[in-house]
């Protein structure tokens, strides 16, 4: 028995879905709609309009538009109070959007309720306080070439302009909470375009940001695809800068795109993380926090603990652990209250993941749990566990994006260091051990964004996230993201007295 749906869920998803330009719902300049379906069944869940080039154009004049009118001529406290707002309506909205993500994405209700909407309202309201403390600074000059003159010096914090922004599919609302609250804190204006795969809270986010008084054109929301309006996006010369999470693939061709008028990119892209687990670490602790490292949203986590690595007097141990948590999961859709893992959110991503699963086989991986499709409908995968594997195997240097962990030994503290940073990524990275010196020791060594120790996938605000080496450029989150959505102006005046 699945939970019953609040009406304005069903009304919701009952009705074909349009683009959010200038504060108004319209339809695609195209007519075209695409379905977005339900991961647990495959079946339609919504229709939903498709933007193309024209409608891009449509939305980047808009917030053109908004930028240079209304939202520049608001205080930073009117914005923060609206931002604030923004995080206030997600809260009451909060079981209507669980819902709502849950039929998309296909992750547990209960994951929903407790991760991805409270962690979207706390951001946005996180950022509403930062809107009035975009500060600059004031400089003493002393030139060479004029020692006797006086100057008044100083920075300005600017808006960068109208900014367009790419989310994925696997965390919807959370990642755009992620991309819109610096952007509007920091005086800008926004295209979004959430994934295909997954429009449908995005689209309820506008309409909540309309109640909330954000101007019209200040944020425009455009579900459609990649190659059509996610390109026009990242190619636009009215865009100032393009911010884009998701793979590193696609992170790639967004540089190439945003190439014509050097518009600004951050990238937060794939990562292949090495969890670690020394000899001395608490088992009770470290065996459910690997498990929940890789199967933390079926895996499905640009961060997951995807490499696990256990010293080798504990490994069979471990992994056991980790293997015997993996059996026990119940796989469900997300609206039931059993679930614990729903199903990986499209066809294209489960033939992704057991093509990779297959991939180990025939390399010669030994399958301690899962390794298998689960059922016959819906897109469900088994939280698998590998051993056997050797560092050149596709399942030890790709990302599957999947439940799928590949674990291996370690001896000692320098072979291990390298062998974590044995990646063209560099995003995240667990350490498990109760010396607490040794665990800040190796965090130094490691080259990621996020080192967590004694725990896993603990994410605030307050705390930048974001990538080593082509795991993206920049961060979200945190004061440092307020970089990636301002220009630094030197102002210098003579004076003369």
């Amino acid at each position: 028995m699945t939970v019953t749906l609040e009406k304005s869920v069903e009304d919701f998803i009952a009705t074909p879905r349009r683009l959010f330009i200038d504060g108004q719902w319209v339809e695609a300049a195209s007519g075209k709609v695409f379905a977005t379906p339900n991961p647990a069944t495959g079946e339609t869940l919504a229709q939903v309009a498709e933007a193309d080039a024209e409608d891009v154009d449509r939305a980047v004049r808009a917030a053109r538009r908004a930028f240079e009118g209304p939202w520049s001529r608001m205080t930073a406290s009117q914005r923060g109070r609206i931002i604030w707002r923004i995080g206030d309506l997600i809260e009451e909205h909060a079981e209507e959007l669980a819902q709502l993500e849950s039929l998309d994405n296909g992750k547990p209700l209960s994951v929903a309720r407790v991760a991805d909407i409270p962690l979207a309202a706390e951001l946005f309201r996180y950022m509403a306080g930062w809107a009035t403390k975009i500060e600059g600074n004031t400089i003493t000059l002393s030139p060479p070439f004029a020692p006797d003159a006086a100057f008044h010096a100083y920075t300005l914090r600017e808006p960068v302009g109208v900014v367009g922004q790419i989310i994925p599919w696997n965390f919807p609302l959370l990642m755009a909470a992620w991309k819109l609250g610096p952007a509007l804190a920091t005086g800008n204006t926004i295209v979004l375009k959430p994934a295909e795969q997954t429009p449908l809270s995005a689209l309820r986010l506008a309409e909540l940001m309309a109640e909330a008084g954000l101007p019209d054109g200040v944020v425009n929301v455009l579900p459609g695809y990649g190659e059509t309006a996610g390109a026009a996006l990242a190619a636009h010369d009215g865009v100032n800068k393009i911010a884009f999470t998701g793979s590193t693939e696609v992170g790639k061709l967004i540089v190439h795109a945003a190439a014509g008028n050097l518009k600004k990119v951050t990238l937060e892209l794939g990562g292949k993380s090495p969890n670690i687990v020394f000899d001395d670490a608490d088992p009770e602790l470290a065996i459910p926090g690997a498990a929940n490292a890789i199967f933390f949203n079926h895996g499905q986590c640009c961060v997951a603990g995807s490499r696990l690595f256990v010293h080798e007097s504990r490994f069979e141990q471990v992994v056991a652990g980790v293997a015997d948590i993996a059996r026990g999961i119940t796989l469900g859709p997300g609206l039931h209250p059993d679930t614990q893992m729903g199903p990986l959110v499209s066809d294209e991503q489960l033939r992704r993941v057991t093509g990779y699963l297959d991939s180990g086989r025939e390399e010669g991986a030994r399958t301690v749990a899962g390794g298998s499709r689960y059922g016959e409908r819906g897109y469900f995968v088994e939280p698998t566990v590998l051993v056997d594997t050797r560092p050149d195997m596709a399942v030890v240097r790709e990302e599957i994006f999947g439940p799928v962990v590949v674990a291996s030994p370690f001896a000692d503290l320098d072979e291990i260091a390298a062998q974590a940073n044995d990646t063209a990524y560099g995003l995240g990275a667990g350490i498990w051990t109760r010396d607490i010196s040794k665990a800040h020791a190796l965090a130094r060594k490691i080259r990621a964004g996020t080192v967590w120790i004694n725990c896993y996938n603990v994410f605030d605000a307050a705390l930048p996230f974001g990538g080593y080496k082509q795991s993206g450029w920049g961060r979200e989150m945190g004061h440092e993201v307020l970089e990636a959505y301002t220009e630094v102006k030197a102002v210098c005046a003579q004076l003369h007295t």
